[in-house]
């Protein structure tokens, strides 16, 4: 499995427009080959917005940001100072912790 975490700020468009945009966008996130599952992250007090990323292995990673999706979030002029970084996973240590119930389902 491999991990990506995302952060960002909102910028001229307000949490509610946010908040139907990103149920416009599940359908499409779900449906994504190799994502076993993704975390909608949202902190209204600090501006904070983004997405906990569960993917099934790097290359599913990697084929995700040569993608249209992606492109299109980076390129969202509504979210700036977007970061996103990747992580490897610690197998033994994760399974004990029931991480990898996630990618059974």
């Amino acid at each position: 499995m491999h991990v990506q975490i995302v952060n960002f700020n909102l910028e001229g468009i307000t949490e509610d427009e946010y908040r139907q945009v990103c149920d416009q966008l599940a359908p499409a996130f779900a449906s994504m080959s190799g994502l076993i599952t993704k975390v909608w992250l949202a902190d209204a007090g600090t501006n904070t917005y983004g997405g906990v990323y569960l993917w099934q292995d790097k290359a599913a990673y990697d084929a995700y940001l040569k993608s249209e999706i992606f492109a299109g979030v980076a390129a969202n002029p509504a979210l700036a100072n977007i970061t996103s970084k990747d992580f490897g996973i610690l197998d033994g240590p994760s399974a004990l912790t029931r991480a990898m119930s996630f990618a059974a389902v």
